[in-house]
């Protein structure tokens, strides 16, 4: 087969580590920067464009979507789509994901565990009071609609810390999520690597000392983790209520139970390869492989 890794970046591991395992499974793998790509529309023709030459055809694509350009990448991703290209993310999907708001909303209806949540449209002072009180603070955490890697979240101490926050964030035009504090997580949570609807890899993760975020691009470390049971149907409920077959799931570990925090679209491969051994890359491209026989009928790949 031939498979097209959408990355902005060739040097970044998880694209590195991609490329490394498709080849090794005796496919051709191609990096493209899809912000390099050109969307040609035409009524029966749709077709993409790459530094000015019409791309080539593949059998398939894993798209490596920065947050930053979530609206192009998915448009470059939709066309592939529209060219009955295989992906491993759909852009309904990544965009989705992408808005924290519309991801709970989603899994909320589909019955996933969840730290509960205020959203308001700019709320007054006394409004503001009524938010954190509804989510059991304080402390609460106050999030950034749009947001990786722990950038855009704040945990406020305080009622009056929490107001500051809030104000200072729809002073610059931006939309926060309220959320509770889940104190017994310990300033750590789970993620779990979904391919195919299996969860693959977990890691637990602990944020640095005086850091209640617990993501690796911060400075926290990871350990290999056995999730329960519930945590892995929790898991891979979140990933199926989103769309998306290839994900990282955040989870809390609270006194009520699994508690999912963020449904990643473009997980990175370094730190749970790292930490659980697991050739996380090689799972990703044999359930290409598994999908495409299944969907074409034939024995295409290996």
């Amino acid at each position: 087969m031939r498979i097209a890794i959408l990355s902005a970046n060739p040097n970044l591991y998880s694209t590195k580590r991609l490329l490394e395992a498709t080849n090794q499974r005796g496919h051709e793998g191609v990096i493209v920067n899809h912000l390099n790509c050109q969307v040609m529309i035409e009524g029966g023709n749709p077709s993409i464009l790459y530094e000015g030459q019409e791309l080539a055809s593949f059998d398939a694509i894993v798209p490596r979507i920065g947050a930053s350009v979530t609206d192009y990448g998915c448009a470059v991703v939709r066309q592939f789509e529209m060219m009955n290209v295989f992906t491993t993310g759909k852009s309904q999907a990544i965009m989705r994901s992408r808005n924290k708001l519309r991801s709970l909303q989603v899994l909320s209806k589909a019955g996933v565990g969840l730290p509960k949540t205020m959203f308001a449209n700019h709320p007054k002072n006394g409004d503001v009071t009524q938010l954190i009180k509804l989510v059991g603070g304080p402390p609460v955490v106050i999030k950034l609609l749009e947001g990786t890697q722990g950038i855009g979240v704040v945990l406020a101490e305080t009622t009056k810390a929490a107001k500051s926050t809030i104000e200072a964030f729809y002073g610059l035009k931006k939309n926060v999520l309220v959320q509770e504090f889940i104190a017994e997580a310990k300033g750590s949570d789970l993620r779990a690597f979904v391919v195919g609807g299996r969860v693959i890899g977990a890691i637990k993760r602990q944020g640095v000392e005086g850091d209640f975020r617990s993501n690796i691009h911060r400075g926290g470390n990871a350990i290999a983790v056995q999730l329960t049971s519930h945590e892995e149907q929790t898991a891979i409920a979140a990933a199926r209520a989103l769309g998306l077959k290839v994900a990282g799931v955040d989870m809390l570990r609270s006194d009520r139970g699994p508690l999912v925090l963020e449904v990643n679209s473009s997980p990175g491969l370094e730190g749970i390869e790292h930490a659980t051994g697991t050739d996380i890359a090689t799972e990703i491209i044999i359930y290409i492989e598994d999908k495409i026989r299944t969907d074409e009928g034939d024995t295409v790949g290996v």
